[in-house]
Parts: structure tokens; C-alpha cells; sequence
């Protein structure tokens, strides 16, 4: 059993995962590049095709990836070692299986998919490809998972960064130069997760020996409560996964030809660019996870500390990002092909969902990992719930728009049920008065932001937005965190460079 967690280990997970999840703006200057190089059409087909790919793998892999963070950091190493070998073989079979099936049906999962008509003629070819990415993906979601429960954040820098993103965005345009065309970005993208793979399964050696991993076996009762873990925690996986692809998989659906494609493909481009603000509250998610589990293990009434503090930080850097998103929403998309200003609208309304979403810290991993098995299939059927009559109410008049306005909602309302379950569940308290206190600050740094952007003219403009952003960041974290939050960060930036 591992320690009591303190606010200096979760600066410097929540560090090292922020550098991780830096991919997403790796991802800002990369997508851009995809539909200059390949079309905003085709650009939507590789958007539904990686939608549906992620979809599946959060159903195949049962929540393992999860379950691994409340298991791992409990149990000796026989069972650690146990528990990562049955989550490979549970997921990483059934996975390529499906990827077997899904090429042997490539013909007919094809006309399921609007397409521009240049696309169509290579559509099947695609699916019988890139249905191998789902196994791929699989196993770099659990490797990755299994290194993240013992503590290593860091590795997933060099594997979501360096290789995955950089290496996708090269294969990309060696593919166009080689005159790929429109399988030309799938197989960048299948290429990118073979090279992760390899490099997740040495980081697996990393942490855990290989020889114990080939050979342990994962008695009844650890199964039992990988299983039982992994399901009760599966529904919220899967709700987050709809939140997030099955938006541009339903517009492809109901659109069609190329209709579908674009609009597929405008939603992926504000999807994307949106995330940036959930690169804060993702990194600590991916910290919260196994250190709220060891917490909870240790000494419970600890988790406070460790969950305000994190919620803090949270509002203390999204408020200002998101402001800064908005106001540089139509300097981002004129970045991708000209089509991509359609996408605005939709930008502008997941810009404010993913704040609202973020904001409020991370309740909900905590929520999962502190042994609340039905709060989160309560959170996840509420969420849906709202998603489907927002989407209802909306989508058939306004389109992409109205589907924006209902993923927003529902993602809002799961986040901020979370947090009032904690308060009710545990004590735990989101917004106490030092959370309260840089929430003020943020607002006023985020009212400085809008300020200079209505001020500014011309074409300077972003670069100044740009350059202000910092000493307005800066100045929240100084004036709004409490002088102890401040004294964590350092352990973190220095942590970070390791």
C-alpha cells in the first residue's frame, strides 16, 4: 500500500500530465495541416472512422485502463503484476477480433459512411485498414494506464508528444507526397499508433517485469474486483467517449455525401480545438485517478486537501485559456482550409461547456476512484439524459449548432453532479473561500483579456492576445492561489524537466 498523497505529488503529476496532454496543441497546428493537405471531406471520413475506433475501444476494454488505477497502487507486486496481464488479454483479444470483423465487412460498413464522391471508391479499402487501430489503441490505452498507476506520469510525454502527434503529422506528409491522397491520412494515423505501441510495451518493461507479466496468474478474487470495478465505472467511460465522438458520427450519418463528411469534419475541428481549456482538468484526472485511490486507501479525510487543491488550479487556468480561445476563435480556423469557418459557432459553444466542464476541478475522478460504484452511472444517465433532449429540441432546426448546445449541456451537468455528490457523499468541498478567491481573480484577469481584445485592431492583434495571456495568467496565480498552492507549483516545474 502506497502513502499518504500530499499537494506537492499531484503539482508534479498534474505537471508532468499537463506536458503529456500538450499533444492536444500539437494537435492545433497538425489538424490544420490535414485539411490543407487532404480537404475538409476527407478530413470528416478520418474524423467519423477515429471517432467510431475510440468508441468501440471504451467498450472493449470494460474500464480496465481504469480499474488498474484503484488496483494496482492497493496490491503486492504478484497481483499488480496479475492484474495488468488479465487486462491485456481481456482487451487486447476481443479487440482485434472485432478489427478482424470489421475487415472481412469492410464492403458494407462502408455505406454506412457519407463520403465525397472521391473519397467513396477507396472508402472500403479505408475501413479494412483502419479497423486495425482499434487493438492498437488499445493496448497503448492499458499500457499506458498500467505505467499511470504506479505513479508514472512522465513517460506518456515522450508517447503522446513526441512520437504519437509528431510522428502522425510526419507520416502524413510523407503519405500526401507520396501521393496517398485520401487513404493518405488514415494510414498516417495507423502508422503513428504502431510506432506508440512499440513504445508502450517498453515502457510496460519500465515499470513492471516482463517475465512476471507473461507468467502471473490473476486469481478469482482479483478478477472479480478488476471486473466488478471495470463495469461499475465503464458507463461514465463510455458517456464521456459519446460526449466526445459520437457528435460528428450522428452528423455524418444524417448528412449525405459529402455534406455529411464536412460537417463531420467542422465538428472534429471545433471538438479539437476546444479541448485546449480540458488539457488542465485532464491532467489532473489522470493524476486524481490512482493518487485519490492510494488517499482514500490511507487516510480518506486527506482527500481535501489534494482534491481543493486541484480544483483551484483548475479554475486559476482554464478561466483565462478559455477567454483567450474565445477571443482568438476566428484567428485559429482561418489557420485551416477556408471551409472551416463555418465551424465558428460551434467553436464558441464547446469553448464555454469545456469551461464549464473544467472549472469545477476533478470531481469526477475522484467520484470513481473513492469506491462510488452507482454515483457515476447515475452522473452518466443524467448526462445522456440531458444531451438527448437538448439534441432533441435542437438539432433538427439548428443543425451542428444545436448538437453543440447539447453536448454541452451534457457534459456540464455531469461534472457539476459530481461535484455536489462529493460535497453530500464525503464533505468534500469544490468551492470553499480560497476557491471562491481565484475564481474572482480569474474573472478579472479573463475581463482584463476581453478588454484588450475589444481594444486591439488589425493584425497584431492575436500575437498581443498571445503575448498578454502570460503576465494575465501570472497574475492570477500570484493574487488568487493561497500562498501554500503557490509553494506547490515549484516542486512541479522542477519535476516536469526530469
Amino acid at each position: 500500500m502506497t502513502g499518504p498523497v500530499s499537494t506537492r505529488d499531484v503539482a508534479r503529476g498534474a505537471g508532468l500530465a499537463a506536458l503529456a496532454r500538450l499533444g492536444a496543441l500539437i494537435e492545433l497546428v497538425a489538424q490544420p495541416a490535414y485539411t490543407w493537405l487532404f480537404g475538409i471531406a476527407t478530413y470528416g471520413v478520418y474524423t467519423v472512422l477515429w471517432a467510431v475506433v475510440n468508441i468501440v475501444e471504451n467498450i472493449v476494454d470494460l474500464s480496465l485502463t481504469q480499474a488498474l488505477q484503484r488496483v494496482v497502487p492497493t496490491e503486492d507486486e504478484a497481483d499488480a503484476h496479475a492484474a495488468v496481464r488479465f487486462a491485456l488479454l481481456v482487451t487486447v483479444i476481443p479487440a482485434a477480433l472485432l478489427a478482424l470483423g470489421a475487415t472481412l465487412a469492410a464492403e458494407p460498413l462502408a455505406a454506412l459512411v457519407s463520403a465525397a464522391p472521391e473519397d467513396r471508391r477507396q472508402l472500403p479499402l479505408a475501413i479494412a485498414l483502419f479497423a486495425w487501430a482499434l487493438p492498437l489503441w488499445t493496448f497503448v490505452e492499458v499500457a499506458t494506464s498500467a505505467a499511470r498507476a504506479r505513479r508514472a506520469f512522465g513517460p506518456e510525454i515522450r508517447l503522446r508528444i513526441f512520437w504519437e502527434q509528431l510522428a502522425r503529422l510526419a507520416f502524413a506528409v510523407g503519405f500526401f507526397a507520396a501521393g496517398a491522397q485520401s487513404l493518405g491520412l488514415l494510414l498516417a494515423h495507423l502508422a503513428s499508433l504502431a510506432l506508440t505501441a512499440i513504445l508502450s510495451a517498453r515502457l510496460l518493461g519500465r515499470y513492471y517485469d516482463p517475465r512476471l507479466l507473461l507468467r502471473a496468474p490473476a486469481s478469482p478474487r482479483l478478477r472479480r474486483t478488476l471486473l466488478a470495478t471495470g463495469l461499475a465505472l465503464l458507463p461514465t467511460a463510455i458517456s464521456r467517449r459519446l460526449f466526445n465522438d459520437l457528435p460528428a458520427v450522428l452528423l455524418n450519418l444524417a448528412l449525405p455525401g459529402a455534406r455529411g463528411a464536412t460537417a463531420a469534419g467542422l465538428f472534429g475541428i471545433a471538438r479539437k480545438v476546444a479541448s485546449v481549456p480540458l488539457i488542465v482538468r485532464q491532467a489532473f484526472q489522470y493524476v486524481l485517478a490512482p493518487l485519490s485511490s492510494a488517499q482514500a486507501a490511507h487516510d480518506r479525510a486527506g482527500l481535501q486537501a489534494i482534491y481543493g487543491f486541484a480544483t483551484r488550479l483548475s479554475i486559476a487556468f482554464v478561466i483565462p485559456l478559455s477567454a483567450l480561445l474565445l477571443l482568438l476563435a476566428p484567428d485559429i480556423l482561418s489557420l485551416f482550409a477556408p471551409e472551416a469557418a463555418a465551424a465558428l459557432p460551434l467553436l464558441l459553444i464547446l469553448v464555454l461547456g469545456r469551461a464549464g466542464e473544467a472549472v469545477v476541478g476533478p470531481a469526477t475522478p475522484v467520484v470513481e476512484m473513492t469506491g462510488h460504484r452507482l454515483l457515476p452511472l447515475i452522473n452518466s444517465a443524467l448526462g445522456l439524459g440531458v444531451w438527448a433532449a437538448v439534441g432533441a429540441w435542437l438539432v433538427p432546426t439548428e443543425g451542428a449548432t444545436g448538437m453543440a448546445w447539447a453536448v454541452t449541456a451534457g457534459t456540464v451537468v455531469i461534472a457539476w453532479a459530481a461535484t455536489l455528490e462529493l460535497r453530500w457523499s464525503d464533505g468534500l468541498v469544490a468551492f470553499d473561500a480560497p476557491a471562491l478567491r481565484v475564481l474572482g481573480v480569474a474573472l478579472f484577469g479573463a475581463g482584463l483579456l476581453w478588454l484588450a481584445g475589444q481594444a486591439l485592431t488589425g493584425a497584431p492583434r492575436a500575437a498581443l492576445l498571445l503575448v498578454l495571456f502570460w503576465p494575465v495568467l501570472w497574475g492570477v496565480v500570484r493574487a488568487g492561489l493561497p500562498a501554500a498552492d503557490q509553494a506547490a507549483l515549484s516542486p512541479a516545474r522542477r519535476g516536469s524537466r526530469r
